[in-house]
């Protein structure tokens, strides 16, 4: 069971693993060995609150299909265990990413002594420049 937060839970029969062969040089172990994973958890079919489910299938992301199925490839490692364990690790980073709602911003403004300082250090600026230009006697 992966655990999203303190009561959004994944169960372990709502993802599909398929065990493949890893892509890239590794030399003979790599032609035998199917160590790679591919994680499969479908959206719609889940367990998910409404609101999580929502969030997803709105992601742009090339790893959510159009059918609304999370696909994760995992290859990283040359055992299939961990490479389980990295892929579900990165669906919990995903789903984690996705919800996260973000702080409303609050509209504030200068205070007034922060403007008139702001004058002030301006006209000071425009004097010093003035100061440099060819004096007339």
């Amino acid at each position: 069971m992966l655990k999203l937060t303190n009561h959004v839970f994944i169960y372990p029969h709502e993802l599909e693993f398929n065990a493949i062969r890893a892509q890239g040089s590794g030399g003979q172990n790599v032609n035998k060995v199917s160590s790679a994973i591919h994680l499969r958890f479908d959206i719609r079919a889940s367990s998910l609150p409404d609101f999580y489910k929502e969030r997803l299938l709105n992601l742009k992301d090339q790893r959510v299909t159009a059918s609304g199925v999370i696909v994760i490839k995992a290859q990283n490692f040359r055992d299939q265990e961990r490479n389980k364990e990295d892929a579900c690790r990165r669906l919990v980073e995903l789903i984690q990413e996705a919800t996260a709602v973000s702080k409303a911003r609050r509209a504030t403004k200068p205070s007034r002594s922060s403007q008139k300082k702001r004058m002030d250090k301006k006209t000071q600026r425009g004097q010093t420049k003035k100061n440099r230009s060819r004096v007339d006697y």
